[in-house]
């Protein structure tokens, strides 16, 4: 019998503005489906943190403070640790929010503090995140989890078609293979798993997106735009992972944390 995975991905924490009913319907649902059979890898597609303490826009000044996001991050982290157990591969594929605490500009955070920002050197939670497999917020290649036939991204594009024309392009990028499930967040919509075409031409791939699992609150940016596409999933996926060049090898669900 081949190798196989089993993998869950959620995306966009958004700490600490996580929503704790989704957290706590994820989790459950973590633990059920674990115990039926063991999650080899488990994806968080980006966007943990927040990142409104670094924010170059003082109007947006929160009450709470970087250390604030990183220990509620650490704690989620933690929390899907431990339901999932030790046996499974944690990956954590920066999103731009991310992205954004150290991103080298001096409007937002000083060049001589932004080491002093890197979550995984802060004593209190750089055990948590140590732990995790964390991917650059590149563009390209270089910015995907490959496991076996499926691809993981945060995103970079947004509007009508984002999910599809961007999951074409990371499958070209990862090698050009037919037959890969391509699965990103960074839109907050959710969508569930459709074959990419061209007008009537069915092509051999799929992507989907997991939405978010956060924002209880209207983020600020959003005040004059419509979020009422946003939902909360998880992305349960099955894959043979040596046979999956000779046809299509996985199976695939998601499933609403709403």
């Amino acid at each position: 019998m081949g190798k196989k995975a089993r993998v869950a991905s959620i995306s966009c924490s958004h700490v600490p503005h996580q929503s704790e009913s989704a957290i706590d319907t994820l989790l459950n649902l973590l633990s059920t489906l674990n115990d039926e059979k063991p999650f080899t890898d488990f994806v968080h597609h980006g966007d943990l943190f927040e990142a409104q303490a670094g924010s170059v826009h003082l109007e947006d000044a929160p009450e709470h403070s970087l250390l604030d996001e990183f220990h509620a991050a650490a704690d989620l982290l933690e929390s899907i640790r431990g339901v999932l157990g030790p046996r499974c591969n944690f990956h954590w594929l920066l999103g731009n929010h991310d992205a954004n605490i150290q991103q080298k500009n001096p409007k937002r955070i000083p060049r001589e503090l932004r080491q002093l920002c890197d979550w995984n050197n802060v004593p209190v939670v750089k055990k948590e995140f140590r732990k995790w497999k964390q991917i650059p917020y590149i563009h390209g290649k270089d910015s995907c989890l490959e496991i076996g036939p499926l691809i993981y991204l945060h995103g970079f594009k947004c509007g009508n078609n984002s999910d599809e024309l961007e999951g074409l392009e990371m499958a070209y990028m990862c090698g050009g293979f037919a037959h890969r499930l391509i699965t990103r967040g960074h839109t907050h919509q959710p969508l569930n798993i459709k074959q990419c075409s061209r007008g009537k031409i069915k092509l051999p791939w799929h992507v989907a997106n997991v939405g978010m699992t956060a924002f209880d609150i209207k983020p600020t940016y959003m005040e004059r735009k419509s979020t009422e596409n946003w939902g909360r999933a998880c992305l349960v996926a099955e894959a043979d992972l040596v046979n999956w060049k000779e046809g299509r090898s996985w199976e695939a669900e998601l499933i609403s944390l709403d």
